[in-house]
C-alpha cells in the first residue's frame, strides 16, 4: 500500500512540475526574417567607384547601383569583376522609368537590355518606377496599361532570368497605397512583385508595415529608408518631407521589422539615402550611422 501511495504521489508531483513547467516557458514568437543587407550607390551621387570600396569596407554584403553603371564601368564583367574584389553581391540595379505614355517598344527594349546587363554582371533584381503621367489628369485606364506594360517586361527579364520589382515611389503612378494596390491588380505577380521603400510608402501617407502584410509573398526586395516632415524649401524643392539616415525620422522601422519577421521574409534590405543630410558629412558617415542603428536599435548584425 505505501507503494502504492509513493507512486500516485510520484505521479501527481510530475504532472504539477509539467504544469508549472508550462505556465514558465517562453511565449513563441515568429521566426526571424532572415534579411541580407545591401546600401544603395546613390549616395554617392554617381561616384560608384567609391561608393563599392565604402559600402564594402563597412561590411555590407550587398550593393544597388543605378543604371549609370552600365555607361560608367563599359562592361557587365568589368562590374562583376570589380565587385567580386570587394566582396559584393549585386542586388540590384535601379533601371529607370516606365511610361504609359511613350512608346512600349523602346521602353521595353531599354530594360530589358539593363536586365542583360545585370544578369551578366551577376546581379538579381531590376527595379522600375512607373512615371506619372505629366501635363493631365490620372486615369483608371492607366493603372490597367502600367500593369500590362509592367507584365510585358516582367515576361521580357524572367526569359533571362532576372526578377522585376516595381519601386513604389513619391510623384510616380505609385505613389498612394490605393496606386500600388490598382497597379497590382493589373500585373500577373509571377512576373512582376513589389520592390517596397518604406520612406517613400510613408511619405505618401501610408503605413509600411501593413503592406508587408498585405503583399507578404509578393516582396522582391526592400529599401530601407527614414524620413521626417519638412516645410518646402530650396533643399526639399516642393516635398513636404526630407531623407534622413535611419533612426533620424518617423517611419517605424521597428514595426517594418516585426511585420517581416511576422511573415518570415527571406530576401535583402537595401539601406538608402539620397545624400547625406548634413553638408559636412561624408556618404560613408552616414552609412554608419545607419549601419550603428540596424545593429543596435532593431538588433541585425551586419
Amino acid at each position: 500500500m505505501p507503494s502504492q501511495l509513493s507512486r500516485r504521489n510520484f505521479i501527481a508531483a510530475l504532472g504539477a512540475t509539467a504544469a508549472g513547467s508550462l505556465l514558465r516557458a517562453p511565449t513563441l514568437r515568429a521566426a526571424p526574417a532572415e534579411i541580407r543587407w545591401g546600401y544603395a550607390a546613390i549616395t554617392w551621387n554617381g561616384n560608384d567607384r567609391q561608393a563599392i570600396d565604402d559600402i564594402s569596407s563597412l561590411g555590407f554584403p550587398g550593393i544597388q547601383l543605378r543604371a549609370n553603371a552600365i555607361a560608367e564601368f563599359g562592361s557587365a564583367q568589368a562590374v562583376r569583376d570589380l565587385l567580386a574584389q570587394h566582396n559584393l553581391n549585386f542586388v540590384a540595379l535601379s533601371s529607370g522609368n516606365l511610361d504609359v505614355d511613350a512608346p512600349a517598344d523602346a521602353q521595353l527594349a531599354t530594360h530589358t537590355a539593363h536586365a542583360k546587363f545585370l544578369r551578366d554582371a551577376g546581379g538579381s533584381y531590376l527595379q522600375v518606377i512607373a512615371s506619372r503621367p505629366a501635363n493631365r489628369l490620372v486615369t483608371d485606364d492607366d493603372y490597367k496599361k502600367m500593369g500590362r506594360l509592367l507584365t510585358d517586361l516582367g515576361k521580357r527579364t524572367a526569359d533571362i532570368g532576372i526578377p522585376l520589382g516595381l519601386h513604389n515611389h513619391m510623384y510616380s503612378l505609385a505613389q498612394s497605397s490605393g496606386e500600388v494596390d490598382k497597379i497590382f491588380d493589373a500585373v500577373d505577380t509571377k512576373y512582376v512583385q513589389l520592390e517596397l521603400d518604406v520612406a517613400h510608402y510613408w511619405a505618401a501617407g501610408g503605413d509600411p508595415a501593413k503592406v508587408i502584410d498585405a503583399y507578404r509573398g509578393r516582396l522582391l526586395f526592400l529599401h530601407i529608408k527614414d524620413a521626417v516632415d519638412a516645410v518646402p524649401s530650396k533643399e526639399t524643392g516642393d516635398h513636404p518631407y526630407r531623407f534622413v539616415e535611419l533612426g533620424q525620422g518617423k517611419v517605424d522601422l521597428p514595426a517594418v521589422f516585426a511585420a517581416l519577421q511576422e511573415i518570415e521574409f527571406r530576401g535583402w534590405a537595401v539601406i538608402e539615402l539620397d545624400g547625406p543630410t548634413d553638408p559636412s558629412r561624408t556618404p560613408k558617415q552616414s552609412a554608419e550611422i545607419s549601419k550603428e542603428y540596424v545593429q543596435q536599435k532593431l538588433g541585425y548584425t551586419i
